[in-house]
């Protein structure tokens, strides 16, 4: 039961993360290319669907697993997006592919928070490795990152909804399988405690504390992530090239997630924060100092210090500090505000100082982490409290 459980968690991460290799860099190339919108247009459409990402993975996300065991949620947000994807087939109008983003942005990612939940039951009850499973996370994002660059260049850039068509059908077929207990159960009904969750959660300082400090860490990669295909771009590198040098960041993500449990099973969730945000500090001060294809190479090295550490951090308190039935809303809080909202607002004055000089971009964002880095020395013994 052991091993199925930690395959389990592995296969779904897997699975959700070849889709989101493909959604993440391409949608927004795919809207343009395929559907025909201009860069505003799609930019604006991602944009919109960025904000309804965060509200629904704040409210709709909680509500639901307050309603559904956590593995119907995964079922049902898998085949809705599903269904959605299919709508995305004829052509639209740009009211329709408007409205079809704003739902399908809404919908899909919810299915991220989910499995992450999962995995924190997981943790709680069943011991698993977190980092083992959710390096095969990784390794889907880098499969699926391969895939679209050799299909895209056989067939056309229609070619990606077609791949993310597959995906999602590939994930309906598997999370319909015999799934880990735990998933399966359904909440407790006290629905006046549990209507108090958020509460509970914002009325905890160490709470508050560790998002804060994920908003920060999580938030400095919004020019990496907005603008690093372009700085690349800009430095005349072959657009093959560019995908290879982004992968880098990739795997050492993987190879950071494989060993994680291991290294960090005796580390204060502070500690791993401090690491992480030296590490930030460093990598986005660099590419601001040097800002040369050499320099943004060697830093891809630091992705898995910057946002492996940070998000491993995260979980590591939730798993330990926050009881089982608080665990879904704390997922959906940080998978909300740290991993959607932080990198969309941010991506505003980044792309702003970007414009006057790239390398303002990533000063902007070495700012954040070393704000992270003044909070975890400020609140060292605050982190490691527990939510009673």
């Amino acid at each position: 039961m052991h091993l199925n459980n930690q395959r389990w968690l592995s296969m779904s991460f897997f699975v959700f993360f070849f889709t989101w290799g493909i959604f993440l860099p391409y949608w927004t190339g795919w809207l343009t290319s395929a559907k025909g919108l201009s860069v505003t247009q799609a930019s604006v459409l991602m944009g919109v669907g960025m904000i309804a990402r965060s509200f629904s993975t704040f409210f709709l996300f909680p509500y639901a697993t307050r309603n559904m065991s956590l593995l119907r949620v995964i079922r049902w947000t898998t085949f809705l997006s599903f269904i959605l994807a299919l709508a995305y087939l004829p052509e639209s109008p740009f009211a329709v592919l408007f409205g079809l983003t704003v739902l399908f942005s809404s919908i899909y990612p919810i299915i991220l928070p989910s499995v992450e939940s999962g995995a924190s039951l997981l943790m709680q009850n069943e011991r698993i490795h977190y980092g083992k499973s959710r390096s095969f996370g990784s390794i889907g994002y880098t499969v699926a990152l391969l895939l679209i660059g050799t299909v895209t260049a056989i067939w056309s850039e229609q070619a990606i909804l077609y791949m993310m068509i597959i995906g999602l059908g590939m994930g309906l077929i598997f999370f319909f399988q015999p799934a880990p207990v735990a998933l399966q159960l359904h909440p407790v009904a006290d629905s006046a405690a549990q209507k108090g969750q958020l509460r509970v959660l914002f009325a905890n300082k160490s709470f508050v504390t560790v998002l804060c400090i994920a908003i920060l860490l999580q938030g400095s990669h919004a020019s990496y992530y907005n603008y690093g295909f372009i700085f690349l771009d800009d430095m005349g590198i072959n657009g093959f090239y560019i995908g290879l040098i982004l992968n880098i960041a990739v795997l050492f993500e993987i190879i950071f997630f494989t060993q994680a449990d291991r290294l960090l099973a005796g580390v204060k969730t502070s500690t791993i924060f401090l690491i992480a945000a030296i590490g930030s500090t460093i990598r986005w001060i660099s590419i601001f100092l040097f800002p040369m294809t050499s320099v943004f190479i060697a830093t891809q090295v630091l992705h898995s210090v910057s946002f492996g550490m940070a998000h491993f951090a995260f979980i590591q308190y939730i798993s330990k500090n926050v009881p089982n039935q608080l665990i879904a809303s704390a997922q959906g809080v940080y998978a909300a505000v740290a991993m959607s909202l932080s990198i969309a607002i941010l991506t505003f004055p980044a792309g702003y100082l970007y414009d006057l000089s790239p390398r303002f971009a990533f000063l902007s964002m070495a700012i954040c982490a070393i704000g992270a880095l003044i909070l975890i020395l400020g609140t060292k013994q605050q982190i490691s409290r527990k939510i009673e």
